[in-house]
């Protein structure tokens, strides 16, 4: 039997494999042997026709030998005549975590731009922008179980029936234990709207309002916990001012946000009166053009009343994607460095020593649409599209064709022919999920191992390979002489604790000693994971403090609300949703009769 990780969403569900056949994992903390029906398929997706298995240079098949050293040279030649900035990499939350770290090492410290963005962008950024500003850093404060412990849970811009479907069937096994009580906000009346005890239908882009209308409501009852506001907290009476000229009263939340003052009346009393409260929240939230201010407001409701890093209360944001969270550990986000570290003097010279690395990047790369805009007026030369398909997936997706179709060199790394794969110059044959081997972090930080089972087929390679392959024929041989995963993930986790002592949460150092038997063998485990006496531990963070900020305080934000409603030249307002048996452009799931019925 071989334990692994399902490749869907970011639940992050065990599988345990038995002659090649994927089913859950009892062991798994994630899941306890429970699937979806897209993790129950899994086996059905093993053996698809159509796989990359040859390089491929502008049309005709090539070896490695050819492909690899074309890269290089273009490589280096565009960044001598052009600089490093013209060329980019647009990576995925499909990557195993090591896959994300070489990429971005290449790019960040040796390559020399912040160019490399993931599509983790367009899904959790609002997140992390979220987090960092209240908490100084991106992290996830609770745990699943504060799920099964809560009395109260709070589903915003979330269908975890559809989105998240294994934790959902934990929530619900836990609501028949205890009488959970569930709100759910959401324009849509979903599957997840159907089972909850409340359903307010806000209107699309009135988050802000809401939860601003709660924090005045919360301060009104004195359901505030002034003396953790007192100790822990700073900005408290800004934003509380700032939600008092925005949201008022009930009446005036209930009309703006079209729902009726009893239901705000009621979800607003029931949040006061119930500590252990969990708000969860997805890309509803996320997908936003206030998203990061969405995600602000909940948090500034869960620091008023100190509900956060204590058993059944926090807030809690549920990752989309399988590895989202593993890429941003590494500093996939262009205005991210490695190990949650900032394009700060200080950081950028920690990261630049202890890579050694001869051309650090000094300033946060293009972020996603705007990286795509600068391949489109040429100012990047080169890009490198790995296991993601933004022909298909990016807003303004035809400028985005138009603008690969006249890149000078589009190269591309994905395991089936895409929209994207038919507008590049070079195809790369990536190894599926199933033929790779690394770890990915789910949703509640626990890192699990992702371990092969099955053989690559013709000349598929994983993805940290390629970029390793390509930096080595650049020059760079010694920094990126990786003979496997475990070597790159002993790196990543000393770059975690690297002069940390405690400054940041992120901090793994207590794995970057194992050995590659110890890392074959890896059981789930949940950061932060430090040297004894190196920094905190534990599920659940923050229930006394001690926020990774100058002086130790979480941050309230004064949040405004900024309307998203149709305008006269655009009358109409479009919300998204999600299909629940399929995932992102289907290149998978799309060949499951089944999961297409």
């Amino acid at each position: 039997m071989t334990r692994t990780t399902c490749p869907y969403c970011g639940v992050g569900c065990g599988l345990a494999v038995t002659e090649g056949v994927p089913m859950g994992d009892k062991a798994h903390p994630a899941n306890f042997g429970r699937l979806c029906s897209k993790g129950a398929a899994l086996k059905d997706t093993l053996a698809l026709p159509d796989r990359l298995t040859t390089p491929m240079v502008r049309g005709r098949e090539a070896s490695w030998d050819d492909a690899l050293p074309l890269i290089a040279s273009e490589f280096l030649r565009i960044r001598e005549t052009d600089g490093p900035d013209a060329i980019a990499f647009y990576v995925s939350g499909q990557f195993l975590t090591e896959d994300y770290y070489v990429a971005n090492k290449l790019m960040k410290g040796f390559i020399g731009s912040g160019n490399i963005d993931t599509n983790s962008r367009l899904c959790m950024s609002s997140s992390v922008a979220g987090h960092m500003r209240a908490f100084g850093e991106d992290v996830v404060p609770g745990c699943y179980e504060d799920l099964e412990e809560a009395d109260l849970v709070v589903q915003v811009g979330s269908n975890m029936a559809w989105c998240h479907p294994v934790l959902y069937q934990r929530l619900m096994a836990a609501r028949d234990k205890r009488g959970t009580k569930i709100v759910t906000i959401d324009p849509r009346r979903t599957s997840t709207a159907e089972t909850a005890d409340l359903h307010l239908p806000i209107a699309p882009g009135m988050d802000v309002l809401l939860f601003n209308g709660l924090l005045v409501r919360l301060a009104e009852t004195g359901a505030l916990d002034q003396d953790w506001i007192d100790n822990h907290v700073s900005g408290f009476d800004e934003a509380l001012d700032a939600a008092r000229r925005s949201a008022p009263s009930v009446e005036i939340v209930a009309a703006a946000t079209d729902l009726t003052p009893k239901d705000v009346r009621n979800f607003y009393d029931l949040f006061a009166r119930t500590e252990r409260a969990v708000t969860l929240y997805s890309q509803g939230v996320n997908q936003s053009v206030s998203g990061s201010d969405k995600v602000n407001a909940i948090l500034n409701c869960h620091l008023a009343t100190g509900r956060i890093g204590r058993a059944g209360m926090g807030p809690f944001s549920l990752t989309g994607q399988p590895n989202a969270m593993g890429g941003r550990e590494v500093g996939g986000l262009a205005n991210q460095l490695a190990a949650h570290m900032m394009f700060t003097p200080g950081d950028i010279d920690r990261v630049r020593r202890f890579w050694n690395a001869p051309n650090m990047a000094a300033q946060p790369g293009l972020k996603a649409i705007d990286l795509f805009e600068a391949v489109a007026d040429g100012r990047v030369k080169a890009v490198w599209i790995a296991a993601t398909n933004p022909a298909d997936t990016m807003p303004r997706a035809a400028r985005v064709r138009e603008a690969l179709a006249k890149c000078p060199l589009v190269i591309v790394s994905d395991a089936w022919p895409t929209d994207t794969t038919a507008l590049a110059d070079i195809v790369l044959p990536a190894a599926g999920w199933a033929e790779k081997d690394g770890t990915v972090t789910n949703s509640e930080r626990c890192i699990s191992r992702q371990r092969v089972f099955r053989a690559s087929p013709g000349e598929a390679r994983p993805d940290w390979w390629m970029f390793a392959q390509v930096a080595r024929r650049m020059g760079w041989e010694n920094a990126f002489a990786y003979r496997g995963p475990a070597d790159i993930f002993r790196e990543h986790a000393a770059l975690s604790a690297f002069e940390n002592d405690g400054t940041r949460v992120f901090d793994i150092g207590a794995l970057a000693d194992l050995d590659d038997a110890a890392y074959n063998a890896l059981a789930p485990v949940q950061w932060p994971c430090p040297r004894p006496g190196h920094g905190r531990t534990g599920p659940r963070l923050f229930a006394r403090g001690g926020f990774p900020t100058p002086d130790g305080r979480a941050r309230m934000l004064p949040l405004s609300v900024k309307t998203e409603m149709a305008q006269d030249d655009y009358p109409l307002t479009l919300n998204t949703g999600r299909v629940r048996d399929q995932w992102h452009t289907m290149t998978r799931t799309g060949r499951v009769a089944h999961l297409m019925g």
